[in-house]
C-alpha cells in the first residue's frame, strides 16, 4: 500500500505490493495529523471495498482512494472531507453497490457522527 501526499489538504491511497509507504513530491512536505486523518478514512474504505470485491469476484488492483479536506475556523479544524474512488476496472453494473459498500467503513461512520472526546491531564 502506498499513500501519496498531494499537498497539505489531500492524500491518494494506491494499492501496491509490499510494505506501506508514504511518499511526497517534495522533501519539504511532512506527513501531518491531517494526512493521518485522511489516510485513516482512505485505508478503512479501501479495506471494506477489498473485502466486498473479493466476495464479489472483482479485481481491486486498479482501485485508488483520494481523500481531500477543507479547513474551517473557530476553532481551526477539518470542516469538510471529500473522497473519490478511482476504479477503472469496476463494471458499471457494480458501481452503485460499491458506492454503498464504501460507506460501511467504521472510520466513515465515526467521522459522520459527533464523537465526544474526554481529555484528562495526569501529572
Amino acid at each position: 500500500m502506498k499513500i501519496v501526499l498531494q499537498g497539505e489538504d489531500a492524500i491518494l491511497l494506491v494499492a501496491t505490493e509490499g510494505m506501506l509507504t508514504i511518499e511526497a513530491d517534495s522533501a519539504d512536505q511532512s506527513y501531518s495529523p491531517f494526512h493521518m486523518l485522511g489516510s485513516s478514512l482512505a485505508y478503512c474504505t479501501f479495506s471494506v471495498l477489498y473485502s466486498w470485491a473479493t466476495n464479489s469476484d472483482l479485481d481491486v488492483a486498479d482501485l485508488q482512494v483520494r481523500v481531500s479536506w477543507e479547513f474551517a475556523d473557530n476553532p481551526h479544524r477539518v470542516g469538510r472531507m471529500s473522497m473519490q474512488l478511482q476504479w477503472p476496472s469496476l463494471p458499471e453494473s457494480r458501481r452503485a453497490a460499491a458506492q454503498r459498500a464504501a460507506t460501511l467503513c467504521a472510520v466513515h461512520a465515526t467521522l459522520s457522527h459527533t464523537v465526544p472526546i474526554e481529555t484528562e491531564l495526569q501529572a
